[in-house]
């Protein structure tokens, strides 16, 4: 343990990945993972990250970017065994990726980085990977609103789009009449995600990220309703829709005085 006690900290954090992944006096579990296992830690992390930030958690934001640090460590020792690449690579990879979509900044070009220049500088980086689809590199495991949101925005920088929020509002008028509609239950679900993926596409319209705001409407929900339990008490399962509806008014009006 002393070897690695005094090694600097991001040697240390790879030394002790390697020692966890050792064939011979490595731990079991890490031995027995792969990519595919780690991936949905690796999500999970990532959005604990996201949790400390909303909560404005320094200690937490710490604790937790080193957690998400020591995946992408695990997933490029895996990585580095198989012959593929090694950490180093990938730091190398994503510095030069930096350094290649900030030219403003690092290649004399000037001018500012727009959210257009942004798109340009990786649709060029798509364009060398040979993508045939404007579509290509949306992550599959994406949120599916992110998602969404994402194949919408590339489709639109094809020109397919509606000219103004207006259309994407008469097309949820069309989804939610639809759904009403299916008499099947396969029918129900593929209209019911039509009605998502339009309602996505309105609110992309008006420059709002829809798994940002759903995230804030869950949170909200989760506030008022904890809030009309705390006012009620053991009582509150027993209490009627219109009692329930007071106390959400209360616990809500409650929000907005403080």
């Amino acid at each position: 343990m002393s070897e690695l006690a005094d090694l600097p900290p991001l040697e240390r954090l790879l030394a002790i990945m390697a020692r966890l992944r050792d064939p011979d006096a490595g731990c079991d579990w890490d031995l027995a993972q792969d990519f595919g296992t780690i991936a949905p830690y690796t999500i999970e992390e990532a959005y604990e990250v996201a949790d400390a930030i909303a909560r404005s958690d320094m200690i937490d934001l710490r604790d937790e970017l080193g957690d998400l640090l020591f995946q992408v460590v695990f997933h490029a020792r895996m990585a580095e065994e198989a012959g593929h690449f090694s950490f180093a690579d990938v730091a190398a990879a994503i510095s030069d990726k930096m350094l290649a979509r900030h030219p403003h900044v690092f290649a004399d070009a000037g001018g500012a980085m727009t959210e257009a220049r942004w798109e340009d500088l990786k649709e060029t980086e798509r364009a060398a990977k040979g993508v045939t689809s404007a579509l290509d590199g949306v992550a599959l495991s994406l949120p599916a609103l992110m998602r969404a949101q994402k194949l919408q925005k590339r489709a639109a920088r094809t020109g397919f789009d509606w000219p103004d929020p207006r259309g994407s509002e008469l097309k949820i008028a069309e989804e939610i009449d639809e759904l009403k509609a299916a008499t099947s239950e396969a029918d129900r679900f593929e209209e019911a995600g039509d009605l998502l993926f339009a309602v996505v596409n309105f609110v992309r319209a008006h420059g709002i990220s829809a798994e940002d705001a759903l995230r804030a409407a869950n949170a909200k929900f989760e506030r008022r309703f904890r809030g009309m339990e705390h006012l009620a008490g053991e009582d509150f399962p027993k209490l009627s829709l219109e009692a329930q509806e007071e106390l959400w008014q209360r616990a809500k009006k409650g929000e907005q005085v403080t």
